[in-house]
């Protein structure tokens, strides 16, 4: 099975690619970005395990493993992310059942599981 880990990289390398062909369009993304992942009244940890949940119910392969990263990077424990993951199912159903093996995985090469 390929790394999840792996796989985000990849993805961030086409990224890098696409933010050349269209800087603007990629600053005022990333702009956009930093500002609503800041601290806030919502933490920065808690910004992302909520899109955890979201990527989950929008089946987002490479928002699934990158928040997932950045969630345990900012200190969240396995079973935040679980109960992240948990309420992605619940909203996103069946469907969302099948990416939830990419959490497993990611936290897995963390040496979080």
């Amino acid at each position: 099975m390929e790394s999840q880990l792996d796989f985000y990289q990849s993805c961030a390398g086409l990224r890098a690619k696409f933010h050349e062909a269209l800087p603007g369009v990629m600053d005022a993304h990333t702009s956009f970005t930093e500002e609503v992942y800041k601290d806030g009244v919502i933490s920065h940890k808690m910004k992302r395990l909520m899109a955890l949940a979201v990527s989950l119910r929008t089946g987002c392969a490479n928002c699934i493993i990158g928040q997932t990263k950045w969630a345990v990077e900012l200190g969240a424990t396995k079973a935040e992310v679980l109960e992240a993951v948990s309420v992605g199912l619940v909203m996103g159903g069946t469907p969302a059942m099948g990416w939830e093996w990419r959490v497993v995985q990611v936290l897995e090469e963390m040496g979080k599981w």
